[in-house]
């Protein structure tokens, strides 16, 4: 594996951990728990990022996703009906599946897949392109995690840094 694609891996790796690091240790009342007035809560935004995995190194990337247990629309936005467990299986899943997709593919290799072309879709040239919006997603994604376990629990400075 080439330098530049071993340290995008390992910024997006860095991330995916911060987000797992920052939520551990609460229970599922607070992982369920919504404390913005946009009503997400910490476990469905655990499963938007599983979703986010699946749809841009697999169905962007690959050009096929692996089907999900699960109807694809049977949740609200950034909320869960399924159990910590579950949600945490799955983004784990999605995160090993990612990994293993990119192993062999170079960085400059175009997407076989697309995504909406009114939302960045456009943009996508490249797996470079793809690991970088991914590493942007988790690390917003992650901020806001931390923000939410502080207003959640208090606990601050969670996540590697």
């Amino acid at each position: 594996m080439d330098h530049e694609k071993q340290t995008l891996l390992a910024f997006l790796a860095s991330q995916r951990a911060a987000v797992l690091e920052i939520l551990e240790g609460m229970d599922e009342r607070a992982l369920t728990t919504s404390v913005l007035p946009s009503d997400w809560t910490p476990l469905g935004l655990v499963e938007h990022l599983g979703y986010a995995e699946r749809h841009w190194f697999q169905e962007v990337l690959t050009g096929a996703a692996e089907p999900l247990d699960w109807p694809d629309d049977d949740h609200a936005p950034l909320n869960t009906p399924r159990s910590p467990d579950e949600v945490f299986a799955f983004y784990r899943a999605q995160c090993e599946r990612a990994d293993a997709l990119v192993a062999d593919v170079p960085l400059s290799a175009p997407p076989l897949g697309s995504h909406p072309a009114e939302d960045r879709g456009d943009e996508v040239a490249d797996l470079r392109w793809i690991i970088l919006h991914m590493i942007e997603e988790t690390a917003r994604h992650a901020g806001h995690l931390d923000v939410v376990r502080e207003l959640i629990d208090g606990r601050t400075g969670i996540g590697r840094r």
